[in-house]
């Protein structure tokens, strides 16, 4: 196969996706237009409850099957300006979303009719567009499509459009808290000295930001969201925070936790509770952890695959949360790649390299070509 010539039909099927918005949570349209396309191409695409979309591509036994995902979410709203803008002289194309995961659905739907061509591979293969991969979205749409597959599932390969050159075998755990307020309030004159929300809330997050995470294993946190109030001179009755806690160990994660928790507990205590205060904590992300070894099969299958595609591995890049610490955290085996290179992730000047483009269909193709080989010879 010329993989340099199926890269102009890739960079249109990845531009047709981009152009449909797909807010975390408002996927539908876009999962929509992917199972009409994969109609198209004869298969008999499926939408669940949760607008994840399934495709199976029959190989000589149903199991244990091979999954290969990409997920349709972006981060961007609804109403964000998806011009696209092509940079001829660096081969580059930035538009919002472009890479984070318009490519990888794309090259998704590249891989569905490929397989639609060629001799039945020894076990099916499960072709999955999913949902709420990213943000507040907790992994949901995996979640489910594991649960769909479980009973069949022997390994999965999840799609990002971006990070050509790495290979990412253990899920980076997280908890995600909403840290919520509440008090009296009043007015800023008349009510001076009423407790506010606003004021026991950054009281709060001052000590949050104390937090003193091991450098090893890598741990980190974040206050990525604070707000609440009505007006600069009214004593607020509300104030909310969010917070992320990540860790490549759960042991030290769960360290972690305990130590917000006991922040927490200090500000829900009789004397806050006596000034009208309350403070809520509610679980918004929860993403497992898991791992499969550096000299598991399937990743030095993945090695072997980019070296076959001219790729030089980043082998120091293979800890990340994606989509694949789902089945990782079951025990399945899994793996996220990349299809090419690029930057400005999560902004609206986000980008794709057009170049590594065919390089990076060859080592999709031929690692889900090995993958369901050996799910056959292991059956």
């Amino acid at each position: 196969m010329d993989f340099s010539a199926e890269r102009k039909r890739l960079i249109d099927l990845c531009i047709q996706i981009q152009q449909i918005p797909a807010p975390t949570g408002a996927e539908e349209t876009r999962a929509r237009w992917v199972a009409d396309y994969l109609r198209s191409l004869g298969y008999d695409a499926e939408l669940d409850s949760l607008h994840n979309v399934y495709a199976c591509v029959r190989g000589q036994e149903r199991a244990p099957a091979l999954a290969v995902t990409a997920h349709t979410d972006t981060v961007f709203p609804a109403t964000t300006d998806l011009t696209v803008r092509h940079d001829t002289a660096h081969r580059r194309i930035f538009g919002p979303g472009i890479g984070d995961n318009s490519m990888g659905v794309a090259s998704l739907l590249w891989l569905a009719q490929v397989l639609r061509d060629t001799a039945p591979l020894p076990v099916d293969v499960w072709l999955v567009a999913n949902v709420g991969e990213e943000g507040n979205g907790d992994l949901r749409g995996m979640r489910a499509a594991v649960d769909r597959l479980q009973p069949v599932l022997g390994a999965a390969i999840v799609i990002e459009g971006m990070g050509i050159s790495r290979i990412v075998h253990q899920a980076l755990a997280s908890r995600r808290y909403a840290i919520e307020v509440t008090a009296p309030g009043g007015h800023s004159w008349s009510d001076f000295g009423a407790a506010s929300a606003i004021h026991v809330l950054v009281q709060l997050a001052a000590e949050l930001t104390q937090l003193r995470p091991p450098s090893a294993p890598r741990t980190t946190f974040n206050v990525g969201v604070i707000e609440g109030g009505t007006s600069v001179n009214t004593i607020a009755q509300q104030a909310r925070l969010e917070l992320d806690l990540r860790s490549e160990d759960t042991a030290a994660l769960a360290s972690m936790i305990g130590q917000v928790q006991a922040i927490v507990g200090r500000y829900q205590t009789v004397r806050w509770q006596q000034a009208g205060v309350a403070v809520t904590t509610t679980v918004i992300g929860d993403r497992p952890g898991g791992a499969i070894a550096d000299d598991h099969p399937l990743v030095e299958a993945a090695i072997r695959s980019l070296h076959a595609a001219e790729v030089k591995p980043q082998l120091s890049m293979r800890i990340s949360s994606t989509d694949a610490n789902i089945p990782l955290s079951r025990g399945i085996p899994a793996v996220c790649i990349g299809v090419t290179d690029g930057g400005n992730a999560h902004r609206t000047d986000e980008w794709i390299a057009t170049t590594p483009i065919g390089r990076g269909l060859r080592h999709l193709l031929a690692l889900t070509t090995w993958a369901a080989t050996w799910l056959g010879q292991n059956r």
